[in-house]
C-alpha cells in the first residue's frame, strides 16, 4: 500500500483518487479552496441555483465506468441523468431557427433539411460520417491510452477531408475547421454550426485542425445529458464515492511545493510550512510552479504551447427571472454570431468580440428555482482570458453582460423585462476560484496540427509525479478529465507497462 497525495479536488483528480483507493492505496487530497469539484461550481441565492461551470455532460460512459470500478452503486443510483431532447436549438444571424434531436443522426439530417433547405442535412450527415472515421482512427491513442513517446501518428490529422478543386491552386483538402465549413459544408449556417462547436471548446476554428470534427460527432452520437439538480451534483457524487472508499480530503490547504528525494517526488509542502510525505504525488493542477526542474520530456508537449497564447475563458451571466419557464423552451440554445471568423479573431487576439456566439441554458429543473413562477437561466460566451482583457474592470463586466443578455433575447424573448437580478462570472473569477492561469479553460486534446493541441503526458520527468485533469492528457472537459483519472490510476497500479483500458 502506497501513500498517495493528490493536489486539487477537481474531477480528474477525484477520479484518480477513488480508483487508487479501491486499489488499496492510502490517498489524501489537498485542495486550496474550501470545496471540491474544480470547475463544477454552484451559485445559490434566494432559491435560484446555477451551475458556474459545464452545463451538460457528454460521454457519460466515462463516469459510469468510474462508479462500476469503485463500488457497488452505479452512477444512476447516485445522480439522476436526464437525456436532453432536443439536444440543442440553433438561432443563426439570418433568423434561421433549428432544433437538433439528441443522439439521432437521421433526426439531425432531417431537421437541418427542413430548416436550411434540401441538401443541407445530407452535407452535414456526410461530414459526420467522415468525423466518425476520425473518431475511429484516433480514439484509442488520443483518449484511452497513456501518451506515448512517439507522437508522430497523433501529429497527423485523422479527418479524411474531401479533395476540393480550388481556383488557381489545383486541388486541396480542408485542413481546419473553418475550411471544412467553407469547402465541404458549403452553407454559412452549417459553417457557423461547426464553428460554434469549436469556439464552445475554446478552439479557434481558423486554426483548429480538421480532426476537431470529432467534437460535434461525439455530442450528436453519444448524446447530451443533464444531471438533475445541476451539474454540481455529479461532483458531489464523485466526492462521496471517494469518501466511501476512504479517501481523505483536506480543504483550504494550498500546496506550495512538491518535495523531492533521491530524484523522485517524495511529498508536498503546504503554505503553512507543513510537509506531508508520500510515495506518489498526483497533480490535478499545472505543477510547474511547484517544482524547480524541467518536467517535460524532450519533444513532449508543455502547458500553454497550443498556439503560443493563453487559452480562452468563459464569461457567464446568471439570470434570476420572474415568470414561469415556457413549456416549449429548449434546454440549450446557441445564438450564433453573424461572423464567427471575426469573433474568433477578436478572442484569440485578446480582445472582446462585439457580436459573440452565446449559449443559453434553461434547465427544466424545479431544483434550480424557488417555485414554478420563476426561472434560472445561464448565458455564456467564450472570451479572451484575464490578462489580455482586464475582466476585473467593473464597467467592462457590466457592458459585456449587457451584450450577452441582448443576444440571449433571441432564445428567451422578453428576458430583460423578466429580470430580477443577475450575477456575472468572468475569467478573473475563474482564476481566483480554481487557480487556472488567466481563468483559461483547457480544450480537449486533438490529433493533427503537428501535435500542438496535445496535452502534457500523465507522467513527468520527476519520478513519482503524475498529472490528472484538464491540463494533462487527454485534455479539458468533464469526460476527458475522468479519462485522465483512469489513466493515472492505471499507470500507478500497473506501472509503465499500462496501455490503457480495454
Amino acid at each position: 500500500m502506497a501513500r498517495i497525495v493528490v493536489i486539487g479536488a477537481g474531477m480528474g483528480a477525484m477520479a484518480a483518487a477513488a480508483r487508487l483507493a479501491v486499489a488499496g492505496h492510502r490517498v489524501t487530497v489537498y485542495e486550496r479552496s474550501a470545496t471540491y469539484g474544480g470547475s463544477l461550481g454552484r451559485f445559490e441565492r434566494d432559491g435560484f441555483v446555477f451551475d458556474t461551470g459545464p452545463g451538460l455532460l457528454h460521454l457519460p460512459a466515462v463516469y459510469r465506468d468510474l462508479f462500476v470500478k469503485t463500488g457497488k452503486e452505479p452512477l444512476e443510483r447516485c445522480v439522476r441523468l436526464d437525456q436532453v431532447d432536443p439536444a440543442s436549438r440553433h438561432v443563426f444571424a439570418d433568423g434561421t431557427d433549428v432544433r437538433l434531436p439528441n443522439a439521432s443522426r437521421a433526426g439531425v439530417v432531417s431537421a437541418l433539411d427542413a430548416a436550411l433547405g434540401a441538401g443541407a442535412g445530407q452535407r452535414w450527415g456526410e461530414f459526420l460520417g467522415r468525423a466518425r472515421d476520425a473518431w475511429d482512427g484516433s480514439r484509442r491513442p488520443l483518449l484511452e491510452e497513456p501518451l506515448g513517446s512517439d507522437r508522430q501518428a497523433l501529429g497527423r490529422d485523422p479527418y479524411p477531408a474531401v479533395r476540393q478543386r480550388r481556383l488557381l491552386r489545383g486541388s486541396r483538402r480542408a485542413a481546419t475547421v473553418a475550411e471544412i465549413g467553407a469547402w465541404e459544408l458549403a452553407d454559412p449556417r452549417l459553417a457557423a454550426l461547426l464553428d460554434g462547436y469549436a469556439l464552445s471548446y475554446g478552439l479557434d476554428p481558423r486554426g483548429a485542425p480538421a480532426g476537431a470534427a470529432l467534437l460535434p460527432y461525439l455530442e450528436q452520437t453519444f448524446g447530451s445529458w443533464y444531471v438533475r439538480g445541476g451539474m454540481r451534483e455529479l461532483a458531489r457524487a464523485v466526492y462521496e464515492r471517494c469518501l466511501a472508499r476512504k479517501v481523505e480530503f483536506v480543504l483550504g490547504a494550498e500546496v506550495t511545493r512538491i518535495a523531492e528525494k533521491d530524484g523522485g517526488a517524495a511529498g508536498i509542502e503546504l503554505a503553512d510550512g507543513t510537509v506531508v510525505a508520500a510515495d506518489r504525488v498526483v497533480a490535478g493542477i499545472a505543477p510547474e510552479r511547484l517544482v524547480e526542474r524541467e518536467l517535460w520530456a524532450d519533444g513532449g508537449t508543455r502547458p500553454g504551447e497550443e498556439g503560443g497564447a493563453p487559452a480562452p475563458g468563459r464569461f457567464t451571466v446568471l439570470l434570476a427571472l420572474r415568470g414561469a419557464r415556457d413549456g416549449e423552451a429548449v434546454h440549450r440554445t446557441v445564438v450564433h454570431s453573424p461572423d464567427a471568423g471575426a469573433e474568433a479573431a477578436e478572442i484569440f487576439a485578446g480582445r472582446t468580440a462585439g457580436r459573440p456566439t452565446v449559449t443559453v441554458l434553461r434547465p427544466d429543473d424545479a431544483g434550480t428555482r424557488p417555485d414554478g413562477d420563476h426561472e434560472a437561466v445561464t448565458v455564456t460566451a467564450t472570451v479572451a482570458p484575464q490578462g489580455p482583457v482586464d475582466w476585473t474592470d467593473g464597467a467592462l463586466r457590466e457592458r459585456y453582460a449587457d451584450v450577452l443578455v441582448a443576444a440571449a433575447e433571441a432564445a428567451v424573448p422578453g428576458i430583460t423585462e423578466r429580470l430580477i437580478r443577475r450575477e456575472i462570472r468572468t475569467p478573473a473569477d475563474t482564476a481566483a476560484q480554481t487557480g487556472a492561469a488567466g481563468g483559461s479553460v483547457s480544450a480537449p486534446a486533438l490529433a493533427g496540427a503537428a501535435g500542438r493541441l496535445l496535452r502534457p503526458s500523465n507522467t513527468t520527468r520527476l519520478s513519482g509525479l503524475y498529472l490528472a485533469g484538464g491540463w494533462a492528457h487527454p485534455g479539458g472537459g468533464l469526460a476527458h478529465a475522468g479519462m485522465s483519472g483512469a489513466l493515472v490510476a492505471g499507470l500507478i497500479v500497473e506501472g509503465a507497462g499500462f496501455r490503457g483500458s480495454r
